[in-house]
């Protein structure tokens, strides 16, 4: 299967999960509101959630592929499965010392409730109950990167929507069939995404056991040099690949200062991630893969070559996204959020976040593309710096930002470590010789910009003329942006026939 048709099934299948996380937001907002339960609910909700896109989409696959890659099927089954047994014991380790400690786990992500100790306490609360998902699904990511590993894709890229799935199910149910009150609805949906997660876990374990030769051997674990390096490189793996999410969870610190600013910042980065989701996980299951077999052989130009042109996908996506979300984040906010408890102060609110994060989704979706190159050389260390970079260019911003625009100057905050991470990636891929922009790469680019400009300027005027104020009216522009983008892309050459037949 070819890298772009491998991408679609993923793609596709991230899409899915992206909608009904959409779906699962917006039931969120209306179900809760942005008051100080959903500050708890949502600050207990942003660790396990953190870990759940980090690995979600392939933030252990930097560890596990190129260790696995180089191993005969048979003796990479036995050594999955030791991970698979090691991970699970400390994982439960783990989730225990959250158990115990969730109370000062809460203070530490939202120091700015410390004055309040009835939110703080439903803080901890809630991520005693939503904690062991973590559990769950780093399993489910160690299982998909085995799969992926083998070219089996579709129950890999499948298995999250048992997530959000069942969470709608509960807000349906909780708002229709059992009305319970506002803090006891935030207890069940803490409960029911560690539930969840459980069944997502179910779904990949049983594809691993599919097929004439099962991927995964089962034992009682051994130690050995290479399950102590797989150990030794998940943790930097982890911080690594989820670097973006450690921005915005660096952000939503600073923001616990301000009233309803976990939750308008939560809810404008789930909007954002729809497009940065869906290139994470292509590049994690993919494209990291292809670059490790490339590695492995010394194909140096052909590494090249398949970082550009998995930048150029990138890019194609993320630039008009960008602009799309800048010129129509209030549109959006208002349409998607605004019902039920979330009210027209935090629709205000929270489109303003979003338009400021909108800055940094280009440089978002650069970094993760270019990360892929170094994890497939098990350059960690390289990764970390950026990620450390980040996370500085962070919490910086935002005590230098915070208190002139409050938390829509953090979200730009996050944007600025975007940019920062994108270029350091850029330069240390520089100094090992696999940062060499081509003719053809620069020449995509720009036509991506123009057609993105293009689209800009039409989206823009329609806007002046009529505003979306209805999910019908926001579709049609959304549709009608897309149309104007693709017929610019082509008539620029931004997107050429050879990349239709490249699908077939």
């Amino acid at each position: 299967m070819s890298l772009i048709r491998s991408s679609l099934l993923v793609g596709l299948s991230s899409i899915a999960s992206r909608i009904l996380g959409f779906v699962r937001d917006m039931l969120f907002a209306q179900a809760l509101g942005a008051g100080p339960v959903a500050d708890a609910f949502l600050t207990a909700f942003r660790l396990p959630n953190l870990v759940r896109r980090i690995v979600g989409e392939g933030g252990l696959n930097p560890a596990l592929v190129p260790q696995l890659s180089r191993l005969e099927q048979r003796d990479a089954a036995t050594m999955a499965g030791d991970v698979l047994s090691t991970f699970a014991l400390a994982l439960l380790a783990l989730t225990a010392l959250v158990e115990i400690g969730a109370g000062l786990i809460a203070l530490l992500l939202a120091p700015g409730l410390r004055g309040d100790a009835g939110t703080l306490a439903l803080t901890a609360f809630y991520t005693r109950l939503s904690f062991p998902i973590v559990l769950s699904v780093t399993l489910s990511s160690i299982a998909a990167a085995i799969l992926n590993m083998r070219g089996r894709y579709a129950a890999a890229a499948l298995a999250p929507l048992a997530v959000n799935a069942g969470l709608i199910l509960t807000l349906v149910m909780l708002e229709t069939v059992f009305i319970v009150p506002l803090e006891a609805k935030a207890a069940w949906l803490s409960a029911a995404s560690s539930i969840a997660g459980f069944i997502q876990l179910l779904v990949v374990l049983i594809a691993l056991r599919q097929g004439t030769e099962s991927l995964v051997h089962f034992r009682k674990p051994r130690w050995s040099p290479m399950l102590k390096s797989l150990l030794l490189a998940g943790f930097p793996a982890l911080v690594a690949s989820g670097a973006v999410q450690l921005f915005v969870l660096a952000g939503t610190i600073a923001a616990s200062f301000w009233p309803s600013g976990i939750s308008w910042l939560y809810y404008a980065d789930r909007v954002m991630q729809l497009p940065l989701g869906l290139m994470a996980a292509l590049g994690s299951s993919v494209l990291l893969p292809e670059l490790a077999r490339q590695h492995h052989a010394g194909e140096t130009k052909a590494i090249i070559h398949s970082q550009h042109r998995a930048l150029e996908m990138a890019l194609l996506l993320a630039l008009p996204a960008s602009a799309a979300l800048l010129i129509l984040s209030f549109p959006i906010t208002r349409v998607l959020f605004e019902r039920g408890a979330f009210l027209p102060s935090d629709t205000q609110g929270t489109a303003l976040v979003l338009a400021a994060l909108s800055l940094g989704l280009p440089f978002a979706t650069a970094g993760k593309v270019l990360s892929q190159t170094l994890f497939a050389r098990g350059a960690l260390r390289m990764t970390l710096i950026g990620a450390a970079l980040g996370i500085l260019v962070t919490l910086v911003t935002s005590v230098l930002l915070g208190p002139l625009w409050g938390v829509s100057g953090i979200a730009l905050g996050i944007s600025l470590a975007c940019a920062a991470h994108a270029l350091a990636m850029a330069w240390l891929l520089n100094r090992i010789g696999l940062w060499q922009p081509d003719r053809l790469f620069l020449g995509r680019l720009i036509r991506i910009a123009a057609s993105t400009a293009l689209m800009s300027l039409g989206l823009w005027g329609a806007v002046r003329f009529l505003t979306p104020t209805d999910s019908l009216s926001l579709t049609a522009f959304c549709i009608g942006g897309l149309s104007l983008y693709a017929l610019a892309a082509w008539l620029t050459g931004a997107v050429t026939r050879d990349d239709w037949a490249a699908l077939r």
